[in-house]
C-alpha cells in the first residue's frame, strides 16, 4: 500500500493524520507499524499529530480493543479535528 502512494506524492501535503493500531500482544510491533505509518505520512508531507501525555504516537492496543482503547481512539480523533480547524480555520 505504502509503495502504491507514490501516485499520490504531492496530493498530501499538508493534510492531516494520524495512525492507530492493535497487534496481539505485548511487543508484538504495534509502535512500529504505527512509525512506519507515520513515517510514510511524513514522506508525504502530512502534518502527523502526537499525544504527549498518553499513547505518543497514537493509540494502541493489545489484543481485542477494549473500552479504554476506544475512548483513547476516540480523544485521538477529536485531537486530529480540532487541529484540522486550527490549520484550516473552520
Amino acid at each position: 500500500l505504502i509503495d502504491d502512494s507514490v501516485k499520490h506524492h504531492g496530493k498530501l501535503t499538508g493534510k492531516i493524520g494520524g495512525a492507530f493500531t492493535s497487534c496481539g500482544m505485548i511487543g508484538g510491533g504495534g509502535e512500529t507499524t504505527i512509525l512506519s505509518i507515520l513515517e510514510a505520512f511524513m514522506v508525504h508531507g502530512m502534518i502527523v499529530v502526537g499525544d504527549a501525555v498518553l499513547q505518543h504516537y497514537g493509540p494502541l492496543a493489545t489484543g481485542e480493543p477494549d473500552e479504554e482503547v476506544r475512548n483513547m481512539c476516540i480523544k485521538y480523533g477529536q485531537k486530529i479535528a480540532v487541529l484540522t480547524k486550527k490549520v484550516y480555520r473552520y
